[in-house]
């Protein structure tokens, strides 16, 4: 669990994004930021348990850094709001498959799965996907799955508005071949981030998404 002082600091954050504030409370950053590492390294430490590729991962390998990249946004608020964690085994800049932990007072969530991958990969995938749509489908149709996501993200954003060039409309995955992102996803309230519960919520969860990961990682990694 983590220390409700972590999410105050993020709240007052969002309140005063300016740097004379948060040199100010510089301190405060550096203890809520202590505070997700330490939570960040026992589940990596834990869910390597069951997925080994991930057991050489340090907090420090999946974290975001704070600041903004305003080069070429409007917004020119120096800090994020959040503090987030992309645990891959190849750390936070991987392209592949991995389990995200996301920290944002009233917006935390938890999940993981392949986010926009580029159009090389995004081809790999969806030709896996309607290679062996029956691993596919029992992969996100499991009970645990179902259980904890539901099912994929079908956001609009992830979502293109017919099935890809050289499919038919009718095919029995057309559904997920339509996908951009391959992604599922949890929401957790704030009272639960601050609850014993929350380690064993995030290892159900990624313990959950692991097969689906395990999928589009192998998909990604066959050359034609």
């Amino acid at each position: 669990m983590l220390q409700s002082a972590t999410l105050q600091f993020l709240k007052d954050l969002k309140k005063n994004n300016n740097k004379p504030w948060f040199d100010a409370n510089r301190k405060r950053y550096e203890a809520a930021k202590a505070d997700i590492a330490a939570f960040v390294q026992s589940i990596i430490e834990a869910h390597a348990k069951k997925d080994p590729s991930i057991a050489h991962l340090q907090a420090k390998d999946c974290m975001f850094r704070i600041n903004r990249d305003v080069r070429f946004s409007k917004d020119k608020s120096p800090y994020k709001t959040n503090i987030g964690a992309f645990i891959n085994p190849g750390g936070k800049k991987a392209t592949t498959a991995g389990y995200y932990l996301h920290i944002e007072p009233g917006q935390c969530f938890a999940g993981g799965g392949m986010y926009m991958p580029m159009p090389d990969e995004l081809k790999k995938v969806r030709q896996e996907i309607d290679y062996n749509f029956a691993d596919f489908k029992k992969i996100i149709q499991s009970k645990k799955f179902k259980t904890v996501y539901g099912d994929l993200d079908r956001s609009a954003e992830y979502l293109l508005s017919r099935v890809p060039k050289g499919y038919e409309p009718d095919n029995a995955a057309a559904d997920y071949l339509k996908l951009k992102s391959f992604v599922a996803v949890i929401k957790i309230k704030d009272a639960d981030v601050t609850s014993p519960a929350y380690k064993k919520q995030i290892l159900t969860a990624f313990e959950s998404l692991q097969p689906l990961n395990e999928f589009l990682n192998e998909a990604v990694s066959t050359t034609e």
